[in-house]
C-alpha cells in the first residue's frame, strides 16, 4: 500500500510554466501552450474587470 504518494511525487520537480513571449511573465503553460496571464497565442489580450493589472 504504498502506491501513491510515492510515485506522484517525481512529478513535481518539472516546470509547468515558463516566460511567455507576449508579457514577459512566467505563465506560459507548457502542455497547455497558453499563457495564463496575457491569454497568449489568441488576438485579444486576456483582461477581465475584476483584474486590476492592466490600467
Amino acid at each position: 500500500m504504498v502506491k501513491g504518494t510515492t510515485s506522484m511525487g517525481g512529478f513535481t520537480r518539472k516546470k509547468t510554466h515558463i516566460r511567455c513571449r507576449r508579457c514577459g511573465k512566467n505563465a506560459f503553460h507548457k502542455r497547455h501552450n497558453r499563457c495564463a496571464s496575457c491569454g497568449y497565442p489568441d488576438a485579444k489580450i486576456r483582461k477581465y474587470s475584476w483584474i486590476k493589472w492592466y490600467t
